[in-house]
C-alpha cells in the first residue's frame, strides 16, 4: 500500500478546521508546511505548474532531514483543487487545468502527511475524491457546545445569560470567538465591562442576516 497520509476537513466557515489542523501538528509534534493558493497561480503561462512542483519538490526534501514527518497544509483548499473546466483556445484554462493534473499526479504518488481544509466541496473536481484517504465533515456546535464554548470565552457572564445566547443564536465556534474578541476590547478601552445591550448588538452584528434581538433579564 502507499504511504502518504491525505485528509481534507470540509464544513462551514468558523467549525474549527483550520485549529484542528493546527491542534494536530501541536499533538504530534509535527512541522506544517502551509501552502498560500494564491502564491501558486501565476500570471505567466506554464509558471504555476513549475510552482505546483516545487511545493511537493521541497515537502520531499524537508521530509528528509526531519525526525517526525511535517504536515503538508493546504488551507482553502478549493481555490487550488477546482473543477477542471472544459478545453479552450483560453490559455488561462489550460493552464488552469495542467495545475490539476499535476496535483492529482503529484497526490497519488504522495508519500507524507497532507491535510487540506475547504469551505466548498462543490468547487472540488470529482477525481480528488479518490485522492483523500480520509474526508471528514465539521457541523456547527450543537447548543450544548456553543454553551460550553461561551461559558469558555466569557466566563464573567451570568450562566442564564449563556443558556439564553446559546439557543438564540446559532453561531459558530469562530463567531463567538469573535463576539468574545469584542467583549474583551471594549472592557480595555472603557474601563468596564460591556452591559447586556452591547453583547446583544455584538451578536446582532455578527451575522449578515437581520436577526431579532434576543431579550433576557439581566442586571447591568
Amino acid at each position: 500500500m502507499r504511504g502518504g497520509f491525505t485528509m481534507l476537513f470540509h464544513g462551514a466557515p468558523g467549525t474549527g478546521k483550520t485549529e484542528a489542523v493546527l491542534q494536530l501538528a501541536r499533538k504530534s509534534r509535527r512541522d506544517i508546511m502551509k501552502v498560500d493558493p494564491t502564491q501558486s497561480k501565476s500570471m505567466w503561462f506554464g509558471e504555476s505548474e513549475k510552482k505546483i512542483r516545487e511545493i511537493f519538490t521541497r515537502y520531499a526534501q524537508v521530509c528528509r532531514n526531519a525526525s517526525h514527518l511535517p504536515i503538508l497544509f493546504f488551507n482553502e483548499a478549493d481555490a487550488i483543487f477546482g473543477m477542471r473546466k472544459d478545453m479552450t483556445e483560453s490559455t488561462s484554462v489550460q493552464t488552469f487545468n495542467a495545475m490539476q493534473n499535476i496535483l492529482l499526479e503529484e497526490m497519488e504518488r504522495f508519500e507524507g502527511i497532507l491535510l487540506a481544509t475547504t469551505n466548498m466541496t462543490s468547487n472540488f473536481d470529482p477525481a480528488f475524491d479518490r485522492r483523500f484517504l480520509y474526508k471528514i465533515e465539521f457541523h456547527p456546535p450543537s447548543r450544548e457546545m456553543r454553551k460550553k464554548i461561551w461559558r469558555a470565552k466569557l466566563p464573567v457572564v451570568p450562566a442564564r445569560v449563556i443558556n439564553t445566547l446559546s439557543g438564540g443564536y446559532s453561531f459558530s465556534g469562530g463567531q463567538i470567538e469573535n463576539i468574545a474578541r469584542k467583549f474583551e476590547i471594549d472592557s480595555l478601552l472603557n474601563g468596564r465591562q460591556p452591559n447586556l445591550d452591547e453583547l446583544i448588538r455584538y451578536c446582532e452584528e455578527e451575522t449578515l442576516n437581520v436577526r431579532k434581538q434576543v431579550r433576557i433579564g439581566y442586571k447591568k
